[in-house]
């Protein structure tokens, strides 16, 4: 996020280290890798800068959301932490150091992150020349929905709308899930002192709230029993009350 926000010359400093909680597929738990939501984050800047804010900008992030998770996926083959790096917040003490200092896991990982903002930054750019799309009524995004609800601000908004339906539509884990602890880690840079950690107790409970809410699913297609066909499917399904308690439970995080 923070290479790509440079790139578009537009540094944006508390929401890329908030943006830090998602590392690991969200605070370690495996799911899609960190680069891929910071990616979608910094789409939704450019697109907000480029078109407002709106349900034309919320469309526009989601298609370039779906643009890097595919551009990832054929790049790296998986998309999701836990493939790529086989450890997650369960690994053992062991496993871990095998990974990041005898494989050199952290070397690795800053290779794949240098390789990956230069395609990232043309699929971006590629989205915002695409033909435009029809764009539903509002709510267009599940996670601009919680980002309003939660008064973050319209960039912020607009930077969330990509992360709908597990990150541009693609099922993975959910996107409101994602939004609301990027929305916790921007309250504490607020605060004097505050700092972002995977240990952090508020961003903890919102995960324990949520997977006992989802029956302990992680994973947008699973917790709403299919993958969405398009923008229009799942704007539909938010306009009808879909997932309208579990964004109302995320908002109180």
């Amino acid at each position: 996020m923070r290479v790509l926000n440079r790139a578009f010359d537009y540094p944006l400093k508390p929401e890329e280290n908030a943006a830090a909680l998602l590392a690991g597929g969200i605070m370690q738990h495996g799911y899609q890798c960190g680069m891929i939501w910071g990616a979608a984050f910094a789409a939704g800047a450019q697109v907000y800068r480029l078109l407002g804010s709106g349900p034309q900008a919320e469309v526009a992030v989601i298609l370039a959301s779906q643009r890097i998770v595919e551009s990832f996926r054929a790049q790296n083959k998986y998309i999701n932490c836990l493939e790529i790096t086989e450890i997650d917040k369960s690994s053992t003490t062991m496993q871990m150091i095998t990974f990041f200092l005898i494989k050199g896991g952290t070397i690795g990982c800053i290779r794949m992150a240098t390789r990956y903002a230069k395609v990232a930054f043309s699929e971006i750019n590629s989205a915002l020349i695409e033909k435009p799309v029809e764009v539903p009524f509002p709510p267009v995004s599940c996670a601009s929905m919680l980002a309003q609800k939660v008064g973050l601000s319209d960039m912020q908004t607009v930077m969330a709308a990509g992360l709908a339906g597990g990150i541009g539509l693609c099922g993975g884990a959910c996107g409101a899930l994602g939004t609301a602890l990027w929305n916790i880690g921007l309250k504490n840079l607020m605060e004097e002192g505050g700092k972002i950690s995977f240990k952090d107790p508020k961003a903890l409970e919102t995960i324990d709230s949520f997977m006992k809410h989802t029956d302990y699913k992680f994973e947008c297609s699973e917790i709403v029993g299919r993958k969405f066909e398009n923008i229009n499917n799942h704007a539909e399904y938010i306009k009808h009350g879909g997932c309208e308690k579990l964004i109302d439970l995320l908002a109180q995080s």
